[in-house]
């Protein structure tokens, strides 16, 4: 299986093979085999406590499993020494639940800090990458946005700030935690909204882990709930509404937000 798996495919960016991982007695993730679309908007929901996070720091590389592997463009990750998995890890851009801005910078200084971190780039080079980032994230209509502190930003702008943060390293993959957590219904949307547009402008696989329901049922191209460690359904949105598996139609319909049988709301 591993060496089918490791043929590049054009249309599965990462695949996921009985991933398993304990931390002492407790076991976290049973057997995980997931397929993320190339391109496309893949969330993973489920409940608290059910592996969301630790399984999002295996596909960074920032967790060893105990056993099983993760191919990301047909290379396995899993065993790669520093040098190599460094490499693949500028494939991933990270945006945060809270945005994780440093509140001692700027704007500007936020999105750079990347570049700045990992590159010795003419300065003038960074600052048009990051102004470019500021315009297509309609953030250069904010009057003195650039040198404004995390502090004077509303909950979405800031969430547009991470979001440049994450892509001024031109990243092919983008890992959102929770992007809608804490903000009200309107803003909800836009953040929605600004996930589907990047996934459209810059053509990046979107992996999201999201415990909200209709934002999921908005925005997925591809849905998958992680239950007990394993992946208990998984698949386009047509399909996963088409014929839910009874723990997923529970915790779904518990929302409120979707009703199978139905649409989102």
């Amino acid at each position: 299986m591993a060496d089918e798996l490791s043929k590049r495919d054009q249309r599965w960016q990462i695949r996921i093979r009985d991933l398993h991982k304990s931390f002492a007695a407790q076991q976290v993730l049973r057997g995980i085999d997931l397929d993320i679309e190339r391109g496309k908007i893949n969330i993973i929901i489920g409940g608290s406590g059910q592996g969301k996070s630790v399984f999002m720091k295996h596909l960074m590389g920032l967790l060893s499993p105990d056993r099983g592997h993760i191919f990301v463009d047909g290379q396995d990750i899993i065993g790669l020494g520093d040098v190599a998995i460094a490499k693949v890890q500028r494939k991933f851009g990270m945006v945060f639940q809270y945005a994780a801005l440093f509140d001692s910078l700027n704007v500007v200084e936020n999105i750079a800090f990347p570049l700045l971190e990992r590159y010795r780039l003419p300065k003038k080079e960074v600052l048009e990458r990051v102004r470019d980032l500021l315009e297509r994230l309609d953030l250069a209509r904010v009057p003195g946005i650039e040198q404004k502190y995390p502090a004077e930003l509303s909950g979405g702008m800031r969430k547009r700030v991470g979001l440049a943060r994450a892509l001024v390293d031109r990243p092919e993959i983008l890992l959102y935690d929770e992007p809608t957590t804490g903000l009200d219904p309107i803003a909800t949307r836009n953040v929605d909204e600004m996930i589907r547009r990047t996934a459209d402008d810059f053509g990046v696989t979107s992996v999201v882990i999201s415990h909200d329901m209709a934002s999921t049922f908005r925005i997925a191209d591809r849905i998958a709930m992680l239950y007990e460690g394993v992946i208990i359904a998984s698949g386009e949105r047509r399909e996963v509404m088409a014929a839910p598996h009874p723990v997923l139609k529970e915790f779904v319909e518990t929302s409120g937000a979707v009703h199978f049988g139905g649409r989102a709301s």
